[in-house]
């Protein structure tokens, strides 16, 4: 196990370290753009190059590229909601998406406005198509910013973070555990089990805003902009 897993460490840092955080943000941007997000698997690559993360620095440049990577996922997302809006939706890729989820997210925006913005970030599915429904809505990309920037930052420095941790612990003790891989395994394994149920408990407490009924309590958000609002 050890002399595997350090060979496919090793594998990960003799990569150039520009190449490995351009293709981390890269990854970030195309997971977190509309529809494509719902198949590339972009949270994996950024644990990949976090092993990778050799001292502060690096994890810091790492976090940032992954933050911009997000940001330009979402506002092509954004903006492609607010000049093709409903062509999308109907496109042959929208309708596979299916009428629930796109009405789902349209929904949630409307109940929970910034709050759902900032939200959907951590949410499976909402997460590539809450952009492209406040670009259709007419809400200011100026507040969108506002509230997805903190979203990003939380979501890439926690998985940059975790990697990191997890590989400078095994490259620690791999000379003195037989075991080491092991921990390094059952640290990952435990931040993505920690991360699927903080999804399902985030679900879980957003269930009455995500709902159909128009008439449950809390359905009246900030949600929809004013129209000073609609102008960037």
């Amino acid at each position: 196990m050890n002399e595997f897993l350090t060979w496919l460490l090793d594998a990960v840092q003799s990569v150039d370290p520009v190449l490995r955080t351009v293709l981390a943000g890269v990854a970030i941007m195309l997971e977190t753009s509309v529809l494509i997000g719902l198949v590339v698997p972009g949270d994996t690559i950024v644990i990949v190059a976090g092993t990778a993360v050799a001292s502060p620095l690096e994890g810091v440049v790492l976090i940032v590229a992954v933050v911009i990577g997000a940001l330009l996922g979402e506002s092509v997302g954004f903006w492609l909601g607010r000049v093709l809006g409903p062509a999308i939706r109907h496109s042959r890729l929208g309708k596979r998406i299916g009428d629930a989820n796109w009405e789902r997210s349209e929904r949630y925006l409307r109940r929970r406005g910034g709050p759902a913005i900032f939200i959907s970030r951590f949410l499976p599915v909402l997460h590539s198509l809450v952009p492209l429904t406040v670009g259709m809505s007419g809400y200011s990309y100026r507040r969108f910013l506002a509230w997805t920037v903190p979203a990003c930052v939380i979501w890439a420095s926690l998985y940059v973070s975790v990697a990191a941790v997890a590989a400078g612990t095994y490259r620690e003790l791999a000379d003195q555990l037989h075991f080491a891989g092991y921990i390094f395994v059952g640290i990952i394994v435990v931040f993505l089990l920690l991360v699927f149920a903080s999804k399902k408990v985030i679900e879980r407490a957003e269930r009455k805003h995500l709902g159909a009924d128009d008439g449950a309590p809390g359905s009246q958000p900030d949600a929809l902009p004013r129209t000073g609002d609609m102008e960037d």
